[in-house]
């Protein structure tokens, strides 16, 4: 036992000695080195059976409590990795065998100072527990302020679920209120479908479940990673049809993904009675292979009157066609009589790459009506498709998230992308920035840009505009406003007039960072801020984190090795610390928006990335463009790119938890109800222990009338409901896979409420990959 307690008392010296040092030539803390040369002061006193050994360690463990509590307050998780290790070692040190110098006595230094200091470091550390970061206890106001709220421009019935927000006003609400805080506890699995499209060995990183089904009459509709399209019975579960669209692999693609279905029903014949017409009623699917498919509802076989019997290929008219390097992840906007198409193109693979067009189709015909290109954005009139010297820009940014529409104003909302290269600015031009990292409402009859409303100022940091745009009708005190709710990477909630674009909480400007350290390069003085934001506070060294005092300066390190600058660090060759990181502190899940009590909720995310620029000598034979993050190759430019998480070399984040939460505001105010950490460790670490540290997501809340939110999401594989007015865990159920997927809920033909997830995993945060289909329904 001495041997054991001299060794691991030297190798954790050593190590902070050696670190230490390192990290105080960076400028950085120089209590590591401090401890390091103290703790192999104590082992050398231990092996020569020194008393003082003893009390140097124990006045040490002191003195690292005190710092402990000045860095980081009395808090669990920070003071957790600071004093665990050092404790453990401490009571090792207390116990007579570990300072024993023979078998028949004992000479060595007393035990009893350093028992009693490691308990009391202990102890000062369980004190932290009940105390977290981040969080914000509270109620949100649950009083109904219009109860006639407009649900969507032609609100589906109460128990049905028509668009991927509910309705193109983007929600994410239903007014179903038989599931309510009080008996949500008794729900259960009604029944389960499993898809059968599974993940593939030779799939991309990114292959990810992320469908939020249909529910028309009693019909459920969804997709599947590889764009399968699935038409089910809304109280079984049995299979009604499926269609395969033969969409192949591509190695090339970042994302392999369908987010959903969208829906259309000619208003002159009901779409489910035996005696309607073929493709009276349908549903688009935009497949992997960059087509859109029309499919009769009722049979799941194509549309013969829709484009080429059935089909349009949406490469028509781009400048490049590299395969995989264009693709629709989301589902088409539907409205005013057009299918609206926009599309993901690949970041950083090639600065010559698809355009970010987007394109407006008539719902019946597939013919081209109007085309916006936020590279040559006053020029919508259809291009000729069957002419391939007509061309949209290159590059251009897209829209590869869920649009919204307001067909009353005549209005389609597009959340906005970069031009690729995202870390290169030297190739947009004025237009593209004017568009980029923006909303943009585009007329629905012309397809011209009525206004724009921008987030990032020549945006170099993957900052697109990633979420749904949330229609909602607020009361203010200059009366009732059409509002647009538009949740950022950043961590904004900008609240919008979203007839003219304005801002209805105050939008300002701050000083932004201005170092860059490549020829071309330049960055924005200034960035827009939202009074409404989860933002983080920026990164200290304080608040570098690790299992150990040893991880966490490596962490500190890597903190002090790398620029940092605050939220708008940009891109260096050195490498820049980039928080939130690109993963965004909301995605494309984003917010669920209670229309009649004016309020939101969502699921605040925390994670910090590094940004590199490498120049294209320091690529060669290196593995490139395999997901957005890893090392991607910008081809015809001088540097590549290389997104990595800021992550210890245990493979957990370098800065302090939560890193996810779930939180709630009234929008009329922008005033936080609260935060509260979210998920467990349960699914990320060796021992399935549920710690409820905050652990990230992707995914998106669903909200009932009730007041009862759904939301799985988190990287652990649960479903959980939460009491809108606390943020409280109501009901907690484990799932088969990770549930990255934004839930939706229904009524059955019995006229029960439903509530529906798919689980099926996401390549990016590495839960358990699956593909079923829950439906959960209270105990009879």
């Amino acid at each position: 036992m001495r041997i054991l307690t001299l060794l691991l008392t030297t190798l954790f010296g050593l190590a902070l000695a050696i670190g230490g040092t390192r990290l105080l030539t960076l400028h950085g803390s120089p209590f590591y080195l401090f401890s390091g040369v103290l703790l192999l002061t104590v082992a050398w006193g231990l092996w020569r059976h020194r008393r003082w050994a003893s009390w140097l360690y124990a006045g040490w463990l002191l003195v690292l409590l005190a710092w402990s509590l000045w860095e980081a307050g009395l808090y669990w998780w920070p003071l957790a990795t600071r004093l665990g290790v050092p404790a453990l070692l401490g009571l090792l040190i207390a116990l007579p065998a570990s300072r024993r110098s023979s078998p028949h006595g004992y000479t060595g230094p007393a035990g009893w100072p350093v028992l009693l200091c490691a308990l009391l470091v202990a102890a000062v550390a369980f004190a932290g527990i009940p105390r977290h970061l981040h969080e914000i206890d509270g109620q949100l106001p649950m009083d109904i302020v219009n109860a006639d709220a407009l649900l969507g421009d032609d609100a589906p019935p109460p128990g049905e679920w028509h668009a991927y927000g509910r309705s193109d006003h983007g929600q994410r609400f239903s007014p179903l209120e038989q599931i309510t805080p009080s008996n949500v506890g008794q729900l259960q699995l009604a029944w389960q479908m499993r898809t059968g499209d599974m993940r593939q060995p030779a799939d991309v990183g990114e292959t990810t479940y992320e469908v939020t089904p249909l529910k028309i009459g009693n019909t459920l509709y969804l997709c599947t990673p590889h764009s399968l399209a699935i038409a089910l019975d809304a109280d079984t579960g049995k299979e009604r049809w499926r269609f395969d669209p033969a969409a192949g692999m591509e190695p090339q693609r970042q994302h392999q993904t369908c987010r959903g279905l969208s829906y259309f029903v000619d208003p002159v014949a009901p779409a489910t009675t035996p005696t309607a017409s073929a493709c009276t009623a349908r549903v688009f699917l935009p497949s992997a292979d960059a087509k859109l498919h029309a499919l009769d509802a009722q049979t799941g076989q194509h549309c013969a009157d829709f484009g080429n019997n059935g089909v349009l290929d949406l490469l028509h008219n781009m400048p490049f066609k590299q395969p995989g390097y264009y693709y629709s992840t989301s589902p088409p906007l539907v409205a005013g009589g057009k299918v609206i198409v926009a599309g993901a193109v690949n970041d950083d693979y090639a600065i010559d790459s698809p355009s970010g067009v987007i394109r407006a189709y008539d719902v019946h015909t597939g013919k081209l009506a109007w085309n916006w290109d936020s590279g040559n954005p006053t020029q919508t009139a259809p291009l000729d498709p069957n002419d391939p010297a007509q061309t949209y820009s290159a590059s251009s940014p897209n829209s590869w998230s869920v649009a919204s529409a307001d067909e009353a104003l005549g209005l389609a909302y597009f959340p906005m992308g970069n031009r690729t290269p995202d870390q290169l600015g030297m190739y947009r031009s004025p237009a593209e920035e004017q568009y980029a990292s923006s909303v943009v409402a585009l007329d629905l009859v012309t397809g011209q840009a009525r206004w724009v409303h921008q987030f990032v100022h020549h945006d170099l940091w993957d900052m697109d505009t990633p979420a749904q745009p949330t229609l909602v009708d607020l009361d203010l005190p200059q009366g009732r406003v059409p509002a647009l709710v538009q949740p950022t990477k950043q961590g904004d909630i900008y609240v919008l007039d979203r007839r003219d674009g304005s801002a209805l909480l105050p939008v300002s400007e701050r000083p932004a960072s201005r170092h860059v350290d490549i020829p071309g390069q330049t960055t924005s003085p200034t960035q827009p801020y939202s009074a409404l934001s989860f933002e983080p506070k920026p990164l200290r060294e304080a608040d570098m984190w690790g299992a150990s005092l040893v991880d966490q300066m490596l962490c500190r390190i890597q903190f002090r090795t790398l620029r940092y600058d605050g939220r708008y660090t940009p891109p260096t060759l050195q490498g820049s610390i980039v928080y939130p990181g690109n993963f965004g502190t909301f995605n494309w899940g984003s917010v669920a928006v209670d229309p009649r009590r004016q309020v939101m909720f969502g699921m605040p995310t925390y994670l910090a990335f590094v940004s590199k620029l490498v120049p294209k000598n320091e690529t060669r034979g290196r593995q490139m463009n395999k997901g957005e993050h890893g090392l991607n190759e910008n081809k015809g430019a001088d540097y590549g790119v290389e997104m990595t998480p800021f992550m210890s070399p245990l493979g957990v984040p370098c800065h302090v938890p939560p890193w996810g939460t779930v939180a709630a505001a009234d929008l009329r105010t922008g005033k936080i109800a609260y935060q509260h950490r979210n998920g467990t460790i349960r699914d990320l670490s060796p021992l399935p222990l549920p710690i409820r540290i905050g652990v990230p997501g992707l995914g998106g809340p669903l909200l009932t009338a009730s007041g009862v939110v759904f939301m799985s999401a988190a990287t652990d594989n649960n479903f959980r409901a939460y009491d809108l007015a606390s943020g409280k865990v109501l009901w907690d159920v484990r799932i088969p896979a990770g549930g990255q997927a934004t839930p939706m809920t229904y009524l059955n033909s019995q006229g029960e409420q439903m509530v529906l997830l798919v689980a099926g995993g996401h390549g990016s945060t590495g839960t358990k990959a699956g593909d079923h289909v829950l439906a959960y329904a209270l105990k009879k």
